[in-house]
């Protein structure tokens, strides 16, 4: 009897609730539009061109990419979610200038650009510079950009973005660029892409407004460079963000032989005039400086580097960071190089550098601590201080 009468004073409840309060407002999910080039793989698809797509499309809508080549430059300015079947190709020519630097107003050309919204999810595509067709050093070419927007980006290959042979020297060609400004915000996951063959940075986040978590992604630069100076991964200028489980490897300026000879360094991973990022657990190597953090309250963690020409695996330059539990092979000047004050140097591991810990004469307040050394003659030495951030090559 109690039970029938608790059953019955519940769905009196439920009953007056359904009069009172009105159902949730579910939201309705959007339309789906397909693109195909050809209409071979995909027969129904809607739409031939994937700008047309994005015209059509409204807020909140999905767009399904089929394999093909697509011979155009994209802007999308609405939130959508576009995921790309294995084999579709974002491959286009005669390039044109199609927004411009929210720093300094330079003209930028770039394939695929998402400006001035939120909620854009990009999947699977594979976004190809090499028929770019720009003969000179301007404008800057970009594969994929983020400008005063928030989104995603995953399982993305993005490749191809440089110039002419003859134009190697132009600091141009990057991967994907994202970038805040005029009082904007961009919020920005890149996750498990591929970026290679690019002439000046795989992957940059610049400005104040701007945070990205890049994660478990290969970037691999060139190789020995004689024009543009490369950096695989930046965060910089104010910008925000983590660099997290990425492979980077390969950027180097073959021109930079010996400390007394270099007017430039390539990085795998820098961070320049921003504090507070995180970089962990990412695996760097061959570059004149793997890690290089030119900023305040880093955390540097369970990174392994590798085979750095003429510099140092890790150098920090900057107060009250965290290097700890890295793991370092081969360094060239030294395993880590520390200049500033207040922070904490531990639980690191060198295998093979000339020098295991160089620590600026006059630096003060740091502590270093537990750190393993093995095949290093000098475990920590006070060095003269040369100040790199003169001789790095950030894109901006």
């Amino acid at each position: 009897m109690k039970r029938k009468l608790a059953y019955l004073f519940a769905l009196a409840v439920g009953l007056f609730s359904a009069l009172v309060w009105p159902a949730t407002a579910w939201p309705a999910r959007g339309a789906r539009l397909v693109v195909d080039d050809d209409k071979v793989e995909c027969p129904s698809a809607g739409f031939a061109h994937i700008q047309d797509a994005i015209e059509a499309a409204s807020p909140g809508d999905e767009i399904h990419i089929c394999k093909g080549s697509y011979v155009e430059q994209v802007k999308i300015g609405k939130p959508l979610t576009i995921d790309a079947d294995n084999g579709a190709i974002l491959m286009p020519s005669a390039m044109q200038a199609n927004t411009t630097s929210l720093f300094d107003a330079a003209p930028i050309a770039t394939a695929l650009l998402v400006a001035g919204t939120n909620g854009v999810s990009i999947s699977g595509l594979t976004v190809d510079g090499a028929n770019n067709g720009i003969s000179q050093c301007t404008p800057d070419l970009i594969g994929i950009s983020f400008q005063n927007a928030s989104g995603a980006l995953a399982r993305m290959t993005v490749r191809n973005f440089k110039l002419a042979a003859s134009l190697n020297g132009c600091q141009s060609g990057t991967g994907i660029f994202v970038q805040s400004g005029n009082g904007g915000v961009s919020k920005v996951e890149i996750d498990d892409c591929t970026v290679h063959d690019f002439q000046k940075n795989g992957i940059t986040a610049d400005e104040k407004g701007t945070t990205t978590v890049i994660r478990r992604n290969v970037v691999t630069g060139i190789g020995p460079a004689t024009g543009a100076v490369q950096n695989g991964i930046q965060i910089g200028f104010g910008a925000a963000g983590s660099i997290l489980e990425n492979v980077v490897t390969n950027n180097v300026w073959a021109p930079c032989t010996a400390i007394a000879a270099c007017t430039a360094v390539a990085t795998n991973i820098l961070v320049t005039q921003s504090d507070g990022v995180e970089v962990s657990g990412n695996t760097a190597g061959i570059s004149q400086v793997d890690i290089f953090i030119h900023g305040n309250n880093a955390a540097i963690e369970s990174n392994e580097t590798f085979a750095t020409v003429v510099f140092d695996d890790i150098r920090v330059q900057g107060d009250q960071s965290r290097v700890r539990r890295n793991h370092v092979l081969n360094g060239a000047e030294s395993g880590i190089f520390l200049s500033g004050n207040n922070n904490v140097v531990t639980e690191n591991v060198i295998t093979e550098a000339a020098i295991g810990i160089l620590k600026e004469t006059g630096s003060s307040g740091n502590i270093i601590t537990g750190n393993r050394f093995f095949n290093t003659p000098v475990a920590v030495q006070d060095p003269q201080f040369i100040n790199l951030t003169k001789l790095i090559s950030p894109k901006r």
